[in-house]
């Protein structure tokens, strides 16, 4: 587990705060280095992994139509994963990997989307790299934004 999931892990429990994450850039990579903390069921409620168009529309709501590389489909997406969780925060990625471009957005081309009781709102990253860097480097922006989110 890296430092910053360390720090986040220490947080959220501290402060009794669930988390949940919905992937769909990242495929599990979020969830699976969120969940190699100790005492991870204390504030870890778990993600979905919405990968295909129908898949987040019909279990996460996100609205049919909506370019899922975009900041939209992002806050959907966490506002989804929060409400089916019933956690108190969530935060959700999507976004273009590469290593060739998809639907007009260039590789690197990511969102990070996050609500919580007081919000939601998105970060739009421009990446670089092979498609495994921009995987990691999205894994451990979205964990940076759960520490933030968490420590506010």
């Amino acid at each position: 587990m890296s430092e910053r999931a360390q720090q986040l892990a220490d947080a959220a429990k501290e402060r009794g705060i669930r988390i949940a994450v919905a992937e769909s850039l990242t495929c599990g990579l979020l969830a699976s280095g969120l969940g190699e903390g100790t005492d991870t069921e204390s504030w870890f409620a778990g993600g979905v992994i919405a990968y295909q168009t129908a898949v987040k529309e019909s279990v996460l709501g996100v609205r049919p139509g909506i370019d899922p590389c975009s900041a939209e489909c992002a806050e959907q997406l966490a506002r989804g994963v929060r409400g089916l969780l019933d956690v108190d925060v969530a935060v959700a990625t999507t976004g273009v990997g590469g290593p060739d471009p998809q639907d007009g957005h260039p590789p690197g081309t990511v969102f990070l989307g996050w609500e919580t009781a007081d919000g939601s709102g998105h970060r739009e990253l421009a990446l670089s790299g092979s498609p495994e860097e921009i995987l990691d480097q999205t894994v451990e922006r979205a964990i940076a934004l759960l520490d933030e989110l968490v420590g506010d």
